[in-house]
């Protein structure tokens, strides 16, 4: 098995993970969002900070500042990520959180002044053309999940984006470490402050399996990428969008209209294109 394999077979365990997570976070409708960020990074916390201690690594990585930033934007977007997955569909709470990556174009144009080649433009609208047609803009109150799922993957996007930076300063077990303690933290007065629901023994081991599952996908993830360069696995992500659809069908019997799969079809589409032109720009440097 080549190297690149691997990566692969790490990507579509991370994107399965994910869905896995999901599908646990809107399987408790009644404990709050607060309890479930707690939770969902709890683990993290703890399996995170066992591997930074055994390979002799301090827990808090250097720029600080750049910590923070990367981990209010990730905090925003698990947040909004969690409220659209209880509202909607899981398979369109999916699509929309993938939705990401054609944030980031934008953002790494403006910010980081990178080079973006024009079909990766085409990507984002093609992307944002499909993300439409899952919204379904009826521009009364029922549109809102949708825009805050949306609004995930902007924050997501962000937070990204930070991270690109944050590599030449910071392990990426340093990075999820800070994001996840700083997660915990921040979660601690909204629970104490809200209504706080004490779990019974199905809901405990749910909360328990959104922290295990996003803290597996986030290390197949970050292992995957050490396998690859990120150009030749990030098109692996959007299984993710496959593996919700199936779990939201088996579960609940989310059957997606046949406008979500068109949009659906179209935001893999734009993600198909964008992985293309980077990888034609990378084999032209």
């Amino acid at each position: 098995m080549n190297q690149e394999t691997k990566g692969i077979i790490c990507l579509l365990l991370s994107s399965f993970f994910f869905a896995v997570m999901g599908a646990a976070v809107k399987s408790t409708p009644t404990i709050p969002i607060a309890q479930k960020i707690f939770f969902r990074n709890l683990v993290g916390v703890i399996i995170t900070g066992i591997i930074l201690i055994r390979d002799k690594e301090n827990l808090i990585g250097s720029n600080i500042r750049l910590l923070t930033l990367r981990s209010i934007f990730g905090l925003l977007g698990v947040a909004a990520n969690f409220y659209a997955i209880s509202k909607l569909p899981l398979s369109d709470a999916a699509l929309l959180n993938r939705m990401s990556p054609f944030f980031v174009i934008l953002l790494s144009l403006v910010f980081l002044k990178e080079h973006v080649v024009k079909y990766q433009i085409y990507s984002m609208l093609i992307a944002l053309l499909g993300a439409s047609f899952i919204i379904k803009p009826q521009f009364d109150y029922t549109i809102i999940p949708a825009l805050i799922g949306l609004l995930s993957a902007s924050f997501a996007a962000a937070g990204y984006t930070c991270v690109r930076q944050l590599r030449i300063y910071s392990s990426p077990y340093k990075i999820v470490f800070f994001f996840c303690m700083f997660s915990c933290l921040t979660a601690i007065p909204f629970m104490l402050i809200g209504d706080f629901n004490y779990p019974n023994s199905k809901e405990f081991a749910l909360l328990l399996l959104i922290g295990l599952s996003a803290t597996a996908a986030q290390i197949f993830m970050t292992t995957g990428y050490k396998f690859a360069p990120a150009s030749r696995l990030a098109i692996y992500g959007y299984a993710n969008i496959l593996f919700s659809a199936v779990l939201g069908i088996i579960i609940w019997g989310e059957f997606p209209d046949l406008l979500s799969v068109t949009g659906g079809i179209m935001i893999i589409l734009g993600g198909l294109i964008n992985y293309i032109a980077i990888n034609n720009r990378t084999k032209l440097q």
